[in-house]
């Protein structure tokens, strides 16, 4: 049973999820999780207003299952599965956050500095942040997800370009965004 409650070994998990990338090139399907934002609104009618929420969302079922299959699964590793795993971090790593302010690194998986003390800033942080996550995966063709694992898989260009355009927005924000808001 130890072996289910420990983190995987990336010669477990790579291969799994090269097995289900080739299951869905074989079955001409693509992943991504954002899509089901676009399926969900168009599975509640937004269809009828908005033209890009107009199409045959049932062709996505399969990926709505998959949807839920994911928040399950996370949910029973997180609670079920897991003894309160916490990354490591390398030691620069933990000392630079904890200049910025945040004492739970090493001992939290999230920082709790953001996420469980809600003031306004915090609030903004969130809102704004989930606003900016949501306009930049639409305005991208799809998610880290979508995109990393799905499309380079594919080898869609769009996807590397896409991949590129997230690493470069994550060093802007941990090396120049990060500093200024925290």
């Amino acid at each position: 049973m130890n072996w289910i409650l420990g983190t995987w070994p990336w010669f477990v998990g790579g291969p799994i999820i090269a097995f289900i990338m080739i299951a869905l090139i074989y079955l001409g399907k693509s992943f991504g999780f954002s899509s089901n934002f676009r399926t969900l609104c168009a599975a509640m009618g937004a269809g009828k207003n908005c033209s890009f929420f107009d199409f045959n969302w049932k062709l996505q079922k399969w990926n709505l299952l998959f949807l839920v299959g994911t928040i399950f699964g996370g949910y029973l590793a997180a609670n079920v599965l897991s003894e309160n795993q916490i990354p490591e971090i390398s030691t620069f790593t933990t000392q630079y956050l904890q200049n910025l302010g945040f004492e739970s690194v090493g001992k939290s998986y999230n920082p709790i500095e953001i996420f469980e003390t809600m003031n306004i800033k915090n609030l903004l942080l969130l809102i704004v942040g989930g606003l900016l996550i949501g306009f930049g995966t639409r305005y991208a063709g799809g998610c880290t997800s979508g995109h990393a694992i799905s499309g380079l898989s594919n080898l869609q260009l769009p996807s590397l370009i896409a991949v590129i355009g997230f690493f470069i927005g994550g060093l802007v924000m941990v090396h120049f965004l990060f500093p200024l808001i925290f």
